[in-house]
């Protein structure tokens, strides 16, 4: 694996933008970032578990 240059980049995002659609790429990239956030907030070790219990949920700040 080397390193990328400025063809290939351009070439896998003809490539994506053509199988995905314009559309469909910032609902997949959404997707992405909330599956992420998800993962890191499950795999955080909660110090203060009273704490926790006390805050609000972001569901429940808004």
């Amino acid at each position: 694996m080397g390193n990328f240059g400025a063809t290939e980049i351009i070439l896998i995002l003809l490539v994506v933008v053509l199988l995905f659609g314009g559309r469909k790429i910032p609902e997949l990239m959404k997707g992405i970032g909330q599956g992420m956030k998800e993962f890191k907030k499950a795999s955080r070790v909660e110090d203060e578990p009273e704490k926790a219990k006390t805050e609000p949920k972001e569901e429940e700040k808004k």
